[in-house]
């Protein structure tokens, strides 16, 4: 009999921008547990930010409820408005088993194509690509990290300079947290100009606030 690993997992969804799902399943409850999630109540699919076998699923999801408890948006539901690379760089402390690539197999094997399209088109459309000098951020300008330690610089209007190399401001956010350069991720809530961070600044410009 195979055996029954526990997991915890980080969810996204373009239908809840900004917003994660930590939750627990097991391996052998997984597909059950997808089709569960995936509900006539979702108009599209969950993506996973990350999955990964732990010891004991309860008390690490308990722990990380409790962690973010400030962000939780409902005390009965498992949803927190919360980057997910602040939920993950937590769990990758604990040198877990990380399975997110199982994970998203077997959404693939439980989602309709058609229904991973209409997510992909939902994140598409919501908002323009990041572009620095639109939102005012001139040539030149410094990017500070989170962190307190990196900086980047701006030489166009979608690329900085990082540690002496010109890249998108997403690379330079994987370089800084240590990530996969596959690893999907939106780079502005982790950089700042002008003590504001980008996505501060991406979010009034395009709700009609001040540039």
């Amino acid at each position: 009999m195979a055996e029954n690993k526990q997991i915890v997992y980080v969810l996204t969804n373009a239908a809840m921008p900004g917003i994660v799902k930590i939750g627990k399943t097991t391996q052998l409850e997984i597909a059950d547990r997808l089709k569960q999630l995936y509900s006539t109540g979702v108009p599209v699919p969950f993506e996973c930010a990350y999955a990964c076998n732990v010891k004991d699923a309860s008390e690490v999801e308990k722990s990380l409820h409790f962690a973010f408890g400030n962000t939780r948006i409902n005390p009965n539901r498992e949803f927190f408005k919360i980057e997910p690379e602040r939920v993950i760089s937590v769990l990758r402390l604990l040198r877990v088993d990380d399975i997110t690539d199982s994970v998203e197999l077997a959404i693939d094997k439980e989602v309709p194509t058609i229904d991973h399209t209409a997510g992909e088109k939902l994140k598409a459309e919501r908002r323009p690509v990041m572009n620095y000098e639109t939102l005012g951020i001139p040539v030149g300008s410094i990017l500070k990290h989170t962190d307190g330690i990196h900086e980047a610089k701006v030489v166009s209007g979608r690329k900085v300079e990082f540690q002496g190399e010109e890249m998108s401001l997403t690379n330079a956010t994987r370089i800084c947290l240590g990530l996969d350069e596959k690893y999907a991720i939106q780079p502005a809530p982790f950089w700042s100009f002008n003590d504001r961070t980008i996505d501060e600044i991406y979010e009034e410009h395009y709700s009609g606030g001040e540039a």
